[in-house]
């Protein structure tokens, strides 16, 4: 009866061996778990369902500055010049109002107050200056206005019929300028000229067309043509040259 309950002991020490390793794996930890879960495939979220935004005001786009080519028109701030006209209006006092002429000296003569600066001014600081000298003693609170009634000419030399001065009109264009002036000649560079703005010693290149606007005192140049300049720089040497190609190439150059 030994063997039997002997084989039976070896047979139930075998198992317990080799469960043991089993029962005795230790437990794991929670980060060890954390790790293990982050090894799994990630799944994609069911979006959350989404509420509708408020919106604020929307803010309007920057405001673009816009360079407008050739605009040089008479505004608000025109300064007055030599060759200007002007018409000052004191409010209640006719006797002080009428037409003035700023002079070579940049001055106008006035009623009362006499010699008054008005070259560099505004109209409106004019205006200005004008009722400061009339308050000062001659005048209670005195309300003037100026305009501008005639602007000072401008000058058109070059490639043109007729160069000269000529008197200003409002929003005058390269155009006008040149058909005032008795239109191209025939060797005249129609698609170019050239201005100078009074009191500066630069002269712009700019287009011969109604994209120009010329402004008072302004001196307007009109180029000869590229073709014309080329045939005037040879027009002395052909005489030279010419009999020269006739002996070489065979003929007159």
């Amino acid at each position: 009866m030994r063997m039997p309950i002997l084989a039976i002991a070896a047979a139930a020490l075998g198992a317990a061996l080799f469960v043991a390793p089993s029962l005795a794996e230790p437990v794991p930890t929670k980060e060890e778990l954390e790790r293990l879960d982050a090894q799994q495939p990630a799944q994609t979220p069911m979006a959350a369902p989404t509420t509708p935004v408020q919106a604020g005001p929307i803010a309007p786009p920057p405001l673009e500055t816009v360079n407008v080519v050739g605009r040089r028109v008479p505004d608000n701030g025109y300064r007055l010049a030599s060759g200007d006209k002007v018409r000052v209006t004191v409010y209640d006092e006719a006797d002080l109002s009428g037409e003035f002429q700023v002079d070579g000296s940049g001055n106008v003569y006035l009623p009362l107050i006499g010699q008054t600066r008005a070259a560099g001014y505004t109209t409106q600081t004019l205006g200005l200056a004008i009722a400061a000298s009339l308050a000062n003693g001659y005048v209670n609170n005195p309300r003037v206005s100026v305009e501008v009634t005639t602007y000072r000419p401008f000058y058109i030399i070059g490639e043109v019929n007729k160069p000269g001065e000529y008197a200003y009109v409002n929003d005058m264009t390269a155009e006008n300028a040149v058909a005032m002036a008795g239109g191209y000649t025939p060797k005249a560079d129609t698609d170019d000229l050239y201005v100078r703005a009074e009191g500066s010693t630069q002269e712009h290149e700019v287009p011969a067309d109604a994209t120009t606007r010329v402004h008072p005192g302004d001196v307007i140049r009109v180029e000869r043509d590229g073709a014309w300049k080329v045939a005037d720089f040879l027009s002395p040497i052909l005489p030279v040259i010419g009999p020269a190609c006739s002996v070489i190439i065979g003929t007159y150059c």
